[in-house]
């Protein structure tokens, strides 16, 4: 993909995520008011669940490049289960922290965030995925949360049979679905495109 583009043109936040099925999101979001109420903070449940594996800005008018790359890798990408086991917070470089839903499992996601990294001849990153709960917590809102979070387990799993491509402009504002890019080549296989959960 060309990334020569003019300096005037709108960019776009562009978000490759993995989505959990119906319930583990809505376990996520039980906590997530959990926390919303502890902390007297609505704004911390506004935002999707999902486990983020790729971000990049670039303008629209790349947009369908970057899908077809994207679908390259998809096309060599098998299903597989994701599984959950605990709560954990996250220390930023700023100071700050997150409260996450681990992933105990994380090898598949590790492998599929190389693959991505790869497709775009990028260096590969240290990858440690999770679902975000709540963040730019500090350490006051952690120790008030955390405690009765870390007691729970959260042991869940889901199945992950693609990714979805989100947007939105650098300016900020909500992510909005671009599409779901299905793992494998979907003109070869059998049965329903349907019968995934992720």
């Amino acid at each position: 993909m060309n990334t020569n583009y003019e300096t005037s043109e709108a960019l776009f936040d562009y978000l490759l995520v993995v989505n959990p099925d119906v319930v583990v999101a809505k376990d996520v979001n039980r906590i997530r008011q959990f926390i919303a109420t502890s902390l007297e903070d609505a704004a911390s449940i506004t935002s999707p669940v999902y486990i983020p594996l790729f971000r990049s800005e670039f303008p629209a008018r790349f947009e369908n490049d970057f899908i077809d790359m994207v679908e390259e890798v998809a096309k060599r990408q098998s299903g597989f289960a994701i599984y959950t086991s605990r709560l954990e917070a996250v220390r930023h470089t700023d100071g700050r922290q997150s409260i996450c839903v681990n992933v105990a499992n994380p090898k598949p996601l590790v492998e599929l965030h190389k693959s991505i990294m790869q497709c775009f001849d990028l260096k590969p990153q240290t990858f440690k995925p999770g679902m975000t709960i709540a963040r730019g917590l500090d350490e006051v809102a952690v120790g008030k949360v955390l405690p009765a979070l870390t007691q729970r387990l959260f042991v869940r799993s889901f199945n992950c049979h693609c990714f979805t491509l989100l947007k939105r402009p650098v300016t900020g504002g909500k992510y909005q679905r671009v599409r779901d890019i299905v793992f494998g080549d979907i003109e070869h296989m059998t049965g329903s495109l349907f019968n995934y959960a992720a």
